[in-house]
């Protein structure tokens, strides 16, 4: 009777895994569930490891500007500039500037910018010459070598003799910063500078670095240190440099769209002198306005307007600084077309 059954009854298939079933042995007719979901495709996981990572911090002469930008600029007696593209790469000014305190001058400035574009706000080469009426010169060439290696080569006359000059070098990192500047070099002599910039991002919020400065002529030479620390929150930046030159520490807020605020704090060592500035900038959109205002603890004040005056390519800018101390008052009027 058994070997009847046992003959009589189909031996049933062996069970196969069903796909993703891996070690796990599958009845007929069943299949795992898929697991593809619990792996992250490849680029979730780049965009992970790219949210993982530190942003760069910037230059180590980038941690106070936020906060300078805020400052109005002191300005004296008649202003005109005139700006003329010449093309999309080349472009020329004229500036006049009569003053009642120093000489009158006129400025020549060109600038090219060249065809590397590594974005839509850059493109490099860069080269800036600004020439005066007395026949001096300032003049700048900057390039993007690689995507991470910049290099800036500046230089100054005074007439027919040079005044200064320098050569830079800047390494952007991931995470990091690191920049080189060596100004008046001079073999024959044995004097010069040497400036080394390093900015490291600790957190994504928290940035510090540290500037060596070395300097060398005839019967001198020294070097300066001084640490620096910049925390950057989404609407705030505070900075610190303390060094044995002394203290500097900024606070910028961005309090909306239109407001923004900074306070300055600036201590010297050598000078035994310390300061507070508070500044603000007022920016109006809808009526083509920016009003930038300060006033520090040596009562000083000073306040700038700038006006568009669009449709036409004019901006019109007025400046007034009054020194309460010394009963000193500065104004200054401007206009620049193009």
């Amino acid at each position: 009777m058994g070997n009847v059954l046992a003959t009589s009854s189909p031996v049933p298939p062996p069970a196969v895994p069903g796909p993703g079933s891996g070690l796990v042995s599958v009845p007929p007719g069943f299949t795992m569930p898929p697991v593809s979901g619990l792996v992250p495709p490849p680029q979730d996981r780049a965009a992970e490891e790219k949210s993982d990572q530190l942003p760069n911090p910037g230059t180590f002469e980038e941690c106070h500007r936020k906060c300078k930008e805020l400052f109005p600029i002191q300005m004296e007696g008649v202003k005109l500039t005139v700006n003329k593209g010449l093309s999309n790469h080349f472009q020329v000014n004229h500036t006049v500037a009569l003053s009642t305190v120093g000489d009158s001058n006129y400025h020549f400035g060109v600038t090219y910018v060249g065809t590397k574009q590594l974005s839509p706000t850059e493109a490099f080469p860069v080269l800036v010459g600004d020439m005066d009426n007395s026949g001096s010169l300032n003049a700048q060439i900057i390039h993007q070598i690689t995507n991470k290696l910049r290099s800036k080569v500046a230089f100054q006359t005074q007439q027919s003799k040079f005044v200064n000059w320098q050569v830079d070098g800047e390494f952007r990192g991931a995470d990091f910063t690191a920049a080189v500047t060596l100004g008046n070099p001079d073999i024959l002599v044995g004097s010069g500078i040497l400036v080394a910039h390093y900015l490291q991002s600790i957190t994504p919020c928290l940035a510090l670095g540290g500037e060596l400065v070395y300097h060398r002529r005839p019967g001198e030479e020294g070097t300066v240190m001084s640490l620096a620390g910049k925390y950057t929150a989404p609407n705030w930046i505070g900075t610190l440099t303390i060094g044995q030159a002394g203290a500097h520490a900024t606070y910028y807020h961005k309090a909306s769209d239109q407001l923004q605020v900074g306070v300055e704090f600036e201590a010297s060592t050598r000078m035994q002198d310390t300061s507070v500035t508070f500044g603000y900038q007022l920016d109006l959109p809808k009526a083509n306005l920016l009003f930038r205002g300060s006033v520090d603890s040596n009562w000083i004040v000073g306040a700038a307007l700038e006006k568009k005056l669009l449709p036409l390519p004019l901006t019109l800018a007025m400046g007034a600084f009054l020194n309460h101390r010394k009963n000193k008052f500065q104004c200054g009027f401007g206009l620049t077309i193009g």
